[in-house]
């Protein structure tokens, strides 16, 4: 089987992945590289081994966690499909299982708010882990008075946690915001499509979504 260490350290993946940042930081987005699909690939293990999920399953998403932006380096707009595309590509040259190609191609084509829907356990994991990942290192501009509303909305992220509780019946994504940089209304006003893919995502898991902002249950 192929391994999530393979493709962690597989140069030509790690190219594409860099480039696809590049791409993205000449149109002024928000950090998408290692330390971000790092840390959706370790949420989204997460989310699997505590509800149960085989090993397998685990190694799955986080390979398609590792690879969910490659779709970057062609274009931004429909960067899921053209990244599942791409995966494909990578992993039949690698000759994993089609069976498991299948699994990582249909959650990279449906990790994006606007045409994405959990179609299995990997692409729910992803999508929860992906739209999780607000941070003040995020960021790339470094002169506060030019930021955009996104900026303004990662950079006032001071603390971000996902949990499950012990009864997994509840996943919570509980944020902590300075609100003298940006209001809670701002996070709303880009991040409300995405939580509701994150309440979708987390009911294809049995699992009800919590948003808590500033100890204030928000949805």
């Amino acid at each position: 089987m192929i391994t999530y260490n393979d493709i962690k350290h597989n140069e030509a993946i790690s190219t594409y992945i860099r480039k696809a940042d590049e791409s993205l930081v000449a149109l002024g987005y928000t950090e998408h590289s290692f330390a971000h699909v790092g840390l959706v690939a370790s949420r989204a293990e997460y989310i699997l081994s505590t509800l149960g999920f085989s090993a397998d399953d685990r190694e799955l998403v986080k390979i398609a966690s590792h690879l969910h932006d490659i779709g970057n380096i062609v274009n931004r707009r429909e960067h899921s499909q053209s990244g599942a595309v791409m995966a494909f590509r990578i992993l039949d040259k690698l000759d994993m299982d089609p069976s498991d190609i299948a699994t990582i191609v249909s959650a990279i084509g449906n990790h994006d708010e606007g045409t994405g829907e959990a179609v299995n356990p990997i692409a729910a994991a992803l999508i929860i882990a992906d739209k999780s990942d607000v941070r003040r290192t995020r960021v790339r501009n470094q002169d506060p008075t030019t930021f955009d509303i996104h900026d303004r909305v990662n950079y006032s992220a001071i603390e971000t946690n996902l949990y499950i509780n012990e009864e997994k019946t509840q996943i919570t994504l509980d944020l902590t915001i300075d609100t003298k940089i940006s209001p809670v209304m701002d996070y709303f006003e880009i991040f409300l499509n995405r939580m509701l893919m994150c309440k979708k995502a987390a009911k294809a898991l049995s699992l009800e979504f919590k948003l808590v902002i500033n100890n204030q249950g928000i949805m």
